[in-house]
């Protein structure tokens, strides 16, 4: 759906410095190279590879995540940058998501995350069609997905129809909490043979099952890759003019805020540049040689502080762990990230390492991101596509991850017993093989 978008819209792709390039972002040859090797239009889109795709999504839930960081950041955008008479950012962060989604762990943390920090520009459309690969969801899933997000903090609205839009009408007019829409829908719709079934999650339809799906929609049966005449005059007509209207808009209301409030430009034009300000490294401390050593933990809090200090846009937190990974920022009006104040710069994820990882990735600013060595173990069961571990620094930000290991000490008494019974195994293998 969203490379068919991308190409009715008539996107226009940009190079790797953001410019226009003049070509299409996705053309009707890049659909139909859909999920081969090397093209534009893999199965699960990829950032930075099609022009258009604003996060890498490959497990399921991971995209929910990432919704999550782009409405804090969001939120932090607004206080640090809006002014009364200048409200420069007031944009909503929208994610559709599915039966699979819903019950991955990470979604779930992220739910949670959001509805606490109270995220009223967040709204998550779930399209509920209750099947998956194996069967209906029936199988292995039955919560109450609404009451689990009304236990969330989330207001809720359910349709029964897929094409009735209103609700996001009143989505738009919730101010106190994120809105979850669930949308009752019917997986392949169309397809006589297969609609409302396994065999069209993720599998062809079939020559004569597309036939007769053609049909159904009175579409010519014998055209493949297909758009009629006008369609793409009509989306330039819609969602073309809409767009460049909105974009022209908003680019005059940032050039009177540049010549009103210059200085939070210059910042916001860094940000966006990927470059730091002037003097950022200033105030790093150094460590002189000492017998006894400080801990690697204690000296990086101290340089991440004088370097937060004089940028910004840094921002993070950990799960649970900032007081023993020492990257608490503790400088003056750093204070902490909460519904109430959306411009503190720690942040606090409580103990949702998967949630920390993925809300972070997908913002222009620069997020830490502490945890223990163990951790990015389980962190990387998300590797297989985007993970949120995987690459940051080709996102669109900078990110940060500190990897602390923590040494425990054992009675001597305690690790000679252990080597003994390590050695005696050893032994006892070795007769058993020389035996």
């Amino acid at each position: 759906m969203l490379y068919s978008l991308l190409h009715l819209a008539n996107v226009k792709a940009v190079d790797e410095d953001g410019k226009p390039t003049g070509q299409p972002a996705v053309s009707l040859e890049d659909i139909e190279r859909f999920r081969q090797i090397d093209s534009k239009t893999p199965g699960h889109p990829e950032y930075r590879m099609t022009t258009g795709v604003e996060t890498t999504t490959g497990p399921l839930g991971q995209g929910l995540g990432n919704s999550v960081g782009m409405a804090m950041a969001a939120r932090w955008y607004e206080n640090r940058f809006n002014r009364p008479d200048a409200p420069l950012f007031d944009y909503r962060v929208y994610a559709l998501c599915d039966d699979g989604d819903m019950m991955e762990g990470i979604s779930h943390e992220a739910a949670s995350l959001a509805g606490h920090f109270k995220l009223s520009n967040l709204i998550w459309i779930y399209d509920s069609n209750r099947v998956t690969i194996e069967g209906r969801t029936d199988l292995a899933y039955s919560d109450d997905v609404e009451s689990r997000f009304r236990g969330y903090h989330w207001h809720t609205l359910h349709v029964d129809d897929a094409n009735d839009a209103a609700a996001l009408v009143e989505a738009k007019s919730v101010t106190d909490r994120p809105t979850l829409i669930v949308v009752n829908s019917i997986i392949g719709w169309g397809s006589p043979n297969k609609q409302d079934s396994a065999a069209a999650h993720g599998e062809a339809l079939g020559v004569q099952e597309v036939a007769l799906t053609k049909k159904f929609y009175g579409w010519p049966e014998d055209k493949f890759f297909y758009v009629p005449d006008g369609v793409h005059e009509r989306f330039a007509e819609g969602i073309g003019a809409r767009g460049k209207a909105a974009r022209e808009e908003w680019q005059a209301k940032y050039d009177a805020y540049s010549k009103q409030y210059p200085e939070l430009s210059r910042e916001f034009a860094l940000i966006e540049a990927h470059e730091l300000p002037v003097g950022w490294d200033n105030d790093i401390p150094t460590f002189d040689a000492d017998p006894k050593g400080m801990a690697s933990r204690e000296s990086s809090g101290k340089v991440l502080n004088a370097i937060a200090a004089r940028v910004p846009w840094i921002i993070g937190g950990a799960a649970d762990l900032s007081p023993s990974t020492k990257t608490n920022l503790k400088f003056e009006g750093a204070g902490s990230f909460e519904y109430d104040n959306y411009g503190g710069r720690n942040l606090h994820f409580g103990i949702r390492e998967h949630g920390m990882g993925a809300g972070g990735q997908r913002s222009r600013v620069v997020e830490f991101a502490p945890v223990w060595l163990h951790i990015p173990d389980f962190q990387r069961l998300h590797e297989a596509a985007d993970s949120p571990l995987r690459d940051h620094g080709s996102r669109g930000h900078l990110r940060l991850h500190a990897r602390l290991h923590r040494r425990r000490r054992r009675r001597a008494d305690a690790s000679a017993d252990r080597a003994a019974r390590v050695a005696a195994r050893r032994a006892g293998a070795h007769g058993a093989a020389s035996g």
